[in-house]
């Protein structure tokens, strides 16, 4: 637990960094999810246990304390960049997913040295963004997915598509994990709040750090358009395009983090001028 800004936030560090070493990953979740959401995914992937791992709840989410009052995405980012100086280190890579997406690029945006590469799963540019699916956006509007199993179970398949519309037993284990740690309501209508109010699009393309977009093709919550749009935006960036829903990341966790640690592993990205510098044909299937 860190006490920073008057709030307390519950992060946790898997594996350690040395100085010669890779640098640390930081993964940010999407909205109402803790950091321990992550962990299927982490367990099932092997490739990246030379690194350090870290999570964390957001303020408001699972054992971090909520704000009296609704912070901005740039005020998280800040409480971000706090945190990962609390934890002694200079600097991390970076993976944000959905609604940590968001912070993850407010974060690269406005404390560059501390993020070294970025990647974006499953996001968007804010309000500025083509929205999903109107069945799938009426339920974002409720954390009641958190607090009810038999409700997560019967909105999934709408909510997220892809391969969780068959994949029973990865619920059943998210709605454990998600009803043992559910966001406060008033920490949910924060994450709502701020992300209602924020937009990256005037800056994409002042972003300086090596970024890899991924996005399912059969996202409900946010359309591959979407990722598309950023890519062509932002300098030093690849685009992989997805065989999956919402939670590819953790429908298929080997080939996801194999494809992340390539690029984690990798030189810069450079995109020629006047092209946009993505991946054609390479999809990653489960």
């Amino acid at each position: 637990m860190l006490d920073i800004s008057g709030l307390r936030l519950a992060v946790k560090q898997r594996g350690f960094s040395t100085p010669d070493g890779p640098r640390p990953l930081l993964l940010i979740n999407g909205i109402g999810a803790t950091g321990e959401l992550f962990e299927p995914f982490v367990d099932a992937v092997e490739i990246l246990s030379g690194r350090e791992i870290i999570t964390f709840d957001a303020p408001g989410v699972g054992f971090s304390s909520t704000p009296l009052y609704p912070p901005t995405i740039r005020q998280l980012a800040r409480l971000v960049a706090d945190m990962i100086d609390a934890l002694e280190h200079n600097e991390v890579d970076v993976l944000g997913l959905s609604w940590g997406g968001a912070l993850a690029q407010e974060l690269a945006y406005r404390h560059p040295d501390k993020v070294g590469r970025l990647i974006l799963t499953a996001t968007m540019h804010g309000w500025t963004s083509t929205p999903g699916r109107p069945a799938a956006m009426s339920i974002l509007l409720s954390p009641a997915r958190y607090y009810s199993p038999k409700y997560l179970y019967q909105v999934a398949p709408t909510l997220y598509g892809g391969a969780i519309r068959n994949n029973r037993e990865l619920m059943r284990e998210h709605a454990q994990i998600r009803a043992s740690r559910p966001p406060s309501t008033l920490g949910y209508t924060w994450q709502l709040m701020a992300l209602r109010r924020w937009t990256s699009w005037p800056w994409l393309r002042y972003l300086t750090q090596p970024t890899l977009i991924m996005a399912g093709d059969d996202d409900p919550i946010i359309p591959a358009v979407n990722a598309e749009a950023m890519a062509r935006e932002i300098p030093r960036s690849e685009l992989e395009i997805v065989d999956g829903g919402h939670l590819f990341l953790y429908t298929q966790p080997a080939e996801t983090a194999q494809r992340i640690d390539l690029f984690l592993a990798g030189g810069d990205t450079e995109r020629e001028a006047g092209s946009m510098n993505r991946i054609r044909g390479r999809f990653i299937t489960g």
